[in-house]
C-alpha cells in the first residue's frame, strides 16, 4: 500500500482545509501486510531527511498528536518508509528537514483503514445492511475499552471530519439523520488513542418528496371530477334524458 503525503501546517486538524494542496485517497489494509509511506516535498530538492510519525487522536480539541515511529529519531535519507506487519487502522504523518534547523511543517495525516470486524475497538452500523438511501437514518456505534469516542468520516476528494460536523454524537454513538454523500468511509477514534476498523458505506440517491403536494393535486383532481359529473348530470337532465326515473 503506497501512501503519498504532502505537507501542511504544524498543528493539523482533520477538518483544516488551508495550506498547500493535499492529496489523500482511501487505502484499505490487508491485516499483517507492510505499509509503504512516501513523502513528497514541493518543490523537490536534494539534502532532505524525512521524519515519520503515527498520529494519535486528541479528542479534547479534534486534532491529532504525533509519535515518531520506532527507528526514526534521526530521520531517513530516502523519502519512503516501510511499516511492517500493520494490522489495525492507523494514521501517519511526515516532515522533512535539513541543517541548519530547516524543517518543513508536518503533513496532513494519511489513513490506512482495516476491514477487520473482529478487532477492538470496532464500529457497528445499524441497520446493518446495504444499500443505504439518502432519506434514511443510521447509527454508528463505537465498541471497545474506552469512555470517550468520536466517529470520523472521510469522503473522496474531501477531508476527515468528526460526527459533530454532520451528525449527533451521544456517548459512543453517532446518529446520522440523512445521508448527503454518495459514499464515505467511517471509523471510530477513542480517547485512549486507538482506531477502530472502518466501513465503506455507499449511498443511493432518492429524490426528496413531500406528501402535501401529492395530496393537494389528488384533492383538486377529485373535486374537478365531481363537479364535471354534476354538471353532466344537470345537462342531461335538462335534455330530458332522465324523465323516466
Amino acid at each position: 500500500i503506497n501512501v503519498k503525503i504532502y505537507f501542511h501546517s504544524e498543528n493539523f486538524s482533520p477538518t483544516d482545509a488551508d495550506g498547500p494542496n493535499v492529496t489523500v485517497s482511501a487505502s484499505w489494509l490487508s491485516p499483517g501486510a507492510s505499509v509503504t509511506l512516501t513523502c513528497e516535498v514541493k518543490p523537490a530538492s536534494k539534502g532532505w531527511k524525512f521524519f515519520w510519525s503515527k498520529v494519535v487522536p486528541k479528542l479534547s480539541n479534534g486534532f491529532y498528536d504525533r509519535e515518531l515511529l520506532p527507528g526514526d529519531s534521526n530521520g531517513t535519507e530516502g523519502n519512503s518508509f516501510v511499516v511492517p506487519g500493520q494490522t489495525h487502522t492507523a494514521g501517519y504523518s511526515c516532515r522533512a528537514g535539513r541543517d541548519p534547523l530547516n524543517y518543513t511543517p508536518y503533513s496532513r495525516p494519511k489513513f490506512v483503514w482495516s476491514r477487520d470486524v473482529s478487532a477492538l475497538p470496532s464500529i457497528k452500523v445499524n441497520p446493518a445492511r446495504e444499500p443505504y438511501f439518502t432519506n434514511e437514518s443510521i447509527s454508528l456505534s463505537c465498541e471497545g475499552n474506552s469512555t470517550e469516542w468520536r466517529v470520523m468520516r472521510f469522503t473522496e476528494g474531501g477531508y476527515p471530519s468528526n460526527c459533530s460536523n454532520w451528525g449527533i454524537m451521544t456517548g459512543s454513538t453517532c446518529k446520522l439523520t440523512k445521508f448527503r454523500k454518495k459514499a464515505a468511509v467511517y471509523w471510530c477514534e477513542s480517547g485512549s488513542g486507538q482506531f477502530s476498523n472502518a466501513v465503506n458505506i455507499t449511498v443511493q440517491y432518492v429524490p426528496e418528496s413531500s406528501s402535501f403536494p401529492v395530496l393537494t393535486v389528488g384533492l383538486v383532481c377529485g373535486i374537478s371530477v365531481i363537479i364535471f359529473l354534476l354538471m353532466l348530470f344537470c345537462w342531461r337532465k335538462s335534455k330530458g334524458e332522465f324523465d323516466y326515473i
